[in-house]
């Protein structure tokens, strides 16, 4: 793949690949696959149904990939939203909470060399945070999308807002409610951020 391809931007990424560039959307799906693998996977808790759903938003960005507007965010956030109803159309149909991951998603939710790569790796080696994630999936949708983007793949509010359509103060909201409803489900002494933090989750689960 040439050095060209790599500096090109998402946008552009995305307007090469509609157009037939191979190599473009190879680049494409590089930088776009784990955090839309993350997001799918923490919304389905199934490894089958997050690997489907990223094959699909990835050919539905050939598709429909025109309809992006850049003035309306980031490739990242537009793929965010066909992965949502992927995610929705899938959870409708087979309703899957219990499958647990193995090694290979454990290995793509660590996302290799990233920031948050670390600590998603060690909330999914221990089995002792299955409570957790089953407290996750028991939210209303709407505070589980904001628990899944901000706490989980590790997006900032802004970038939170993005993706979900809704203001800044929104997300904050949202999150701070779905932390205090999680601090109850989990019986966890310490505080409502404390209690679903992928650094600080074991400490309450022990």
């Amino acid at each position: 793949m040439s050095d060209l391809v790599r500096h090109l931007s998402d946008s552009e990424l995305l307007r090469q690949s509609i157009g037939g560039d191979e190599n473009a959307f190879l680049e494409l799906y590089e930088r776009l696959k784990t955090p839309i693998f993350r997001y799918a996977f923490y919304m389905s808790h199934s490894h089958a149904a997050a690997e489907e759903v990223t094959q699909e938003v990835f050919l539905a960005l050939l598709k429909i990939g025109g309809r992006y507007k850049e003035a309306k965010g980031d490739v990242q956030a537009f793929a965010f939203g066909i992965a949502r109803n992927l995610v929705r159309r899938a959870r409708r149909r087979e309703r899957i909470y219990e499958e647990l991951p193995g090694p290979e998603a454990r290995e793509k939710l660590a996302g290799g060399e990233t920031a948050g790569g670390g600590a998603a790796k060690e909330f999914l080696r221990s089995e002792r945070l299955e409570h957790i994630r089953r407290a996750i999936a028991s939210l209303p949708e709407h505070y589980r999308q904001v628990v899944v983007i901000c706490d989980l793949c590790e997006l900032s509010y802004a970038e939170a807002a993005t993706r979900l359509g809704c203001a800044v103060g929104t997300v904050r909201s949202r999150l701070n409610r779905a932390h205090r409803m999680l601090a109850r489900k989990l019986g966890c002494s310490a505080g409502p951020e404390r209690a679903i933090s992928t650094r600080g989750a074991e400490e309450c689960v022990i």
